[in-house]
């Protein structure tokens, strides 16, 4: 429940303009007030849930576990609210560091009046640059760079989070496909085995898909798959 209530105060601030994000005065000699905090904390909920969606390992998560869902043939089981329940714990697992160390360098000194705004916003959004650039490709920052004609940083640090945001986002959409077409071929093998068995014997009563997929989830079951694929997705992101 901390991590959740320092994610809704802290991740609004990844949209905001990097000028003065809070919309503060330049001196940070005055702690933040109660009043303002409320007004953070709304704009938080209203931002949180495209953040959370976009911005962290959910994406990646969410694509990878719609795919296995789809090679199982299990159609809507597990349910939707199941796995955007568990995409979404793992995330927060995953994220409780990069928010920890951004409320402590960011918010927590401007709320004690250390910081003013600006200078909230550049201690605080580093934690979260890092994090985007570790798994952002080179090729997808270029790309967004030039969409945005601004010009090359001198180092990797200096990049705008309006541009390692969507660079983050197509880089972790590519990832998410690339581990959901390996996790689908086994089943397609399956699958592939199964028609050719059933159309060599002249059975057509019951199409292939509804025969494989009790062998499908068996095998799945066997192996421990859940285990297996929740434990490669945590370490993608070691």
């Amino acid at each position: 429940m901390r991590s959740l209530i320092m994610l809704a105060a802290f991740l609004p601030l990844v949209a905001a303009p990097a000028s003065n994000p809070l919309g503060l005065p330049a001196s940070g000699s005055a702690p933040a007030t109660s009043a303002m905090q409320i007004v953070l904390l709304l704009t938080a909920l209203t931002f949180l849930p495209a953040l959370i969606v976009s911005l962290t390992p959910f994406l990646r998560i969410t694509v990878v576990l719609h795919f296995l869902r789809q090679a199982l043939g299990t159609q809507t089981t597990p349910s939707n609210q199941v796995l955007l329940g568990l995409s979404l714990f793992l995330s927060f697992l995953i994220m409780q560091p990069v928010i920890s160390e951004a409320y402590s360098q960011g918010w927590q000194p401007y709320e004690q009046g250390r910081l003013s705004g600006a200078e909230a916003w550049e201690q605080g959004s580093k934690p979260i640059r890092k994090f985007l650039l570790r798994f952002a490709r080179e090729k997808d920052i270029a790309l967004f760079l030039d969409i945005s004609k601004s010009p090359a940083p001198r180092s990797a640090q200096d990049l705008d989070l309006k541009i390692l945001a969507p660079a983050f986002v197509l880089s972790e959409l590519r990832a998410g496909f690339q581990i959901g077409a390996v996790i689908f071929l086994p089943f397609l093998v399956i699958d592939l085995v199964v028609a050719s068995v059933t159309l060599s014997i002249g059975m057509v009563q019951l199409p292939p898909v509804m025969i494989s997929a009790p062998f499908k989830i068996l095998l799945f079951v066997l192996v421990d798959g859940w285990n297996l694929v929740v434990g490669s997705l945590m370490k993608s992101f070691a």
